[in-house]
């Protein structure tokens, strides 16, 4: 490792994968990519179902968060991607991309350059697509999109239940009009021939050979370090020990959205308050660092079914053939994606844009009752998993020391909002209402636990916890804004510092409504152009 490059991105996850990419491009830019988990070589990453194995506590491969839920709710275990290709790495590989209102959102509350029309190239751009080119779909960028085969007798019972109910199935779950009218398909997903395609093998595999490119694993960030109000460096640890590293241009926070607030606070960009009570000098005061944490909801209804779960071929001996389809033909369920179906289904027909998102899982597990475990059933099952897409419950992230291994506080504050909660039991009911079409009748045995016991609108919200869980789609601790009070400017450089911006989903002002892998190598991307095109009008 050089002493300085021209850009330091932190972070090797979906976004911090793409600006690495994009800048190194130029051979005249040296460029530093920092992750601090290690390499991504391990057989469970690039299997698709390999992460039952990953996300587990202990697992070198991933950041473990205790989260505050708010009320009396207990708390809960978040897993984020540490290793390269972050989350990408380690997630279920379900590709959505956010409504266009969504992103028209963004334009209106001031985020010039933000809206449908302008991010859709860059989702174009990046998209590999099996379904080929369409006016709203790429091929041949560097983000291999697979869509699950066609053809299971139980999916196609699903799709059946959900045309029942007047959900259309469609070709395409990510066309604008699939997501605004709703609609249900096939899921596209970020594989290929029957591996994980991770954000690292799209933007990392080829750039990597680049001289002017170097990818540090196994190396945290421990500070941004300043001159006056210009960020000038990185203070880093690896096995080699603690030094530092300059940045001649500008360093890039990439590390996702509980990372990204810690890394802004430790130096002294944050909340005034919470800063001077952990004896930090202010070098910004920025109220909304960590604030405006959002996160879907989602709400899951485990089913016995007769037939045509994979609980049993990923159970014991059926478990050890699939590894073996896996490993010599590529093929079988260790190929699947975290979801077979997907789509946008609405909770009420007779609004105007669909607000809930589905996703099937073939099979149905259960806690063991030790904390995070969690087992197949030992029965034929599956799971409908749903959530409200567009949350107004917000949280926060505030660092609790100016040590840089002490982990932040992290509280969520799931369903505060009322809508959240009348959305939460809509998603419920919808679930419900779908195991019981007629199109179903024949492969669903009953409700399993705890989904089963409950029925009241107070039953299903008291047993809230239980009855989902986190989705993993943090956003918004770094809001982007035309607002003084805004963390960074739509060029996604941080207001009242010098050389830094944030390229990850805590840029988000609001939720997107669908998952956010895509949404965050767009915003990888998007952030690449803008550095370029300052530092072209500046030659």
């Amino acid at each position: 490792m050089k002493d300085s490059y021209d850009y330091i991105v932190v972070g090797a996850g979906s976004a911090g994968c793409a600006v690495a990419n994009r800048l190194s491009a130029d051979p005249a830019l040296s460029v530093l990519l920092i992750e601090s988990g290690p390499p991504d070589d391990s057989l469970f990453v690039h299997m698709p179902r390999g992460l039952g194995r990953i996300l587990n506590p202990g697992s070198k491969y991933i950041w473990e968060y205790e989260v505050q839920t708010g009320d009396n709710y207990p708390a809960e275990r978040w897993y984020r991607g540490k290793t390269l290709g972050g989350s990408s790495s380690v997630n279920g590989m379900v590709y959505m991309r956010g409504a266009p209102l969504d992103y028209d959102g963004w334009a209106h509350l001031g985020c010039e350059g933000w809206s449908w029309a302008d991010v859709l190239p860059a989702f174009i751009e990046l998209e590999n697509h099996d379904l080929g080119p369409a006016a709203d779909r790429g091929v041949g960028g560097p983000q291999r999109i697979t869509t699950h085969p066609k053809g299971d007798a139980l999916c196609e019972a699903i799709l059946d239940a959900g045309t029942e109910m007047g959900i259309s199935r469609v070709h395409d779950v990510n066309a604008i009009s699939s997501v605004r009218n709703g609609g249900m398909g096939y899921q596209p997903s970020t594989r290929f021939k029957g591996q994980r395609f991770s954000a690292a093998r799209a933007f990392l595999t080829e750039a990597r050979a680049r001289l002017n490119l170097e990818v540090a694993t196994e190396t945290d960030v421990l500070k941004i370090e300043f001159e006056g109000e210009r960020a000038s460096g990185v203070k880093l640890r690896d096995k080699a020990g603690v030094r530092s590293v300059a940045a001649r241009k500008e360093i890039i926070l990439s590390a996702g959205a509980i990372q990204t607030p810690k890394l802004l606070q430790l130096p002294g960009i944050g909340p005034a308050p919470l800063l001077k009570g952990l004896g930090i000098d202010v070098l910004v005061d920025a109220p909304e660092v960590g604030r405006n944490l959002r996160d879907h909801r989602h709400t899951d209804l485990r089913l016995k079914v007769r037939s045509h779960s994979q609980n049993s071929e990923l159970s014991s001996l059926g478990a050890l053939w699939s590894l073996i389809r896996y490993l010599f033909a590529r093929s079988g369920p260790m190929t699947h994606a975290a979801h077979e179906i997907g789509g946008f289904p609405k909770s009420e027909p007779a609004l105007e844009h669909a607000d809930l998102q589905f996703g099937l899982m073939s099979l149905s597990a259960s806690s063991t009752g030790k904390e995070g475990d969690i087992a197949l059933d030992p029965h034929s099952g599956i799971t409908f998993v749903t959530y409200f897409t567009r949350p107004e419950s917000q949280g926060d992230i505030r660092i609790q020391s100016a040590d840089p291994d002490a982990p932040p506080l992290v509280r969520i504050n799931h369903l505060f909002a009322e809508i959240d909660r009348r959305k939460f039991v809509a998603a419920f009911r919808w679930n419900r209402r779908l195991a019981a079409q007629p199109a179903l009748k024949d492969w669903v045995v009953e409700e399993t636990y705890p989904a089963a016991s409950v029925e009241t609108d107070d039953e299903i919200l008291s047993n809230a916890m239980a009855l989902g869980g986190s989705c993993f789609h943090t956003a918004g601790t770094a809001r982007m804004g035309a607002d003084a009070k805004a963390v960074v400017d739509s060029q996604l450089r941080v207001r009242g510092a010098e050389g830094l911006r944030v390229a990850d989903t805590s840029i988000m002002p609001t939720l997107v409504s669908g998952n956010t892998n895509g949404p965050a190598m767009m915003i990888g991307l998007r952030a690449a152009d803008f550095i370029l095109a300052d530092l072209h009008a500046s030659r």
